[in-house]
């Protein structure tokens, strides 16, 4: 069975964006993206929330086209290319996106046929819509939470509106500029 594997980053306070969605706080070091490379190579499927998907569809496409590419901006670019994405959305249409399924109902239905399908693991970024509405329904299967040091004092919480949640630590690495990526993995209370 396919694993949901949610990927994102956190200040130390548990905000994925700062007051009216900033995250230029967020740390980027060489070293982690190259750590991520990782995970996009076991993962040929991506999750998104609407806004989310929005946002890396407006860079990711042609971000190797781009005369400053970096190195990670020309390997996720290629990834992101070639992996189904997996849209939550109650507004988005997706019959004319191009490899994408927009899951708008019947969520646990539909996630978990996609979980039962032949394929690598889903990488859910960023999205802290669906991450909550996938949390609701037990349905990822590990946190990746890049801890970036800072507090910013309000912002996008990740974890909103949730029950208690049972966890099993796993891991964590460490990263240049403070950054430490703890991994967990979800546990039926």
């Amino acid at each position: 069975m396919r694993r949901i594997i949610s990927f994102v980053h956190l200040s130390l306070d548990g905000f994925v964006a700062g007051p009216k969605g900033d995250m230029s706080w967020i740390k980027h070091p060489d070293e982690l993206f190259d750590w991520v490379g990782t995970l996009t190579d076991k993962a040929d499927a991506a999750l998104y929330g609407r806004t989310t998907y929005e946002m890396m569809q407006s860079y990711w496409p042609t971000a190797a086209d781009k005369p400053n590419a970096t190195k990670h901006d020309k390997e996720h670019s290629a990834w992101y290319s070639k992996v189904h994405k997996i849209v939550l959305s109650k507004t988005l249409n997706g019959k004319d996106l191009k490899d994408t399924t927009v899951i708008s109902d019947n969520l646990n239905e539909n996630i978990t046929k996609i979980k039962g399908q032949e394929g690598k693991n889903i990488l859910l970024l960023g999205s802290p819509g669906a991450t909550q509405s996938l949390l609701r329904e037990n349905l990822i299967d590990e946190f990746l939470i890049a801890v970036n040091p800072i507090v910013l004092g309000e912002g996008v919480p990740f974890f909103k509106g949730i029950s208690a949640t049972k966890l099993k630590f796993l891991d964590y690495k460490t990263f240049p500029d403070g950054v430490i990526v703890l991994r967990y993995e979800r546990t039926l209370i």
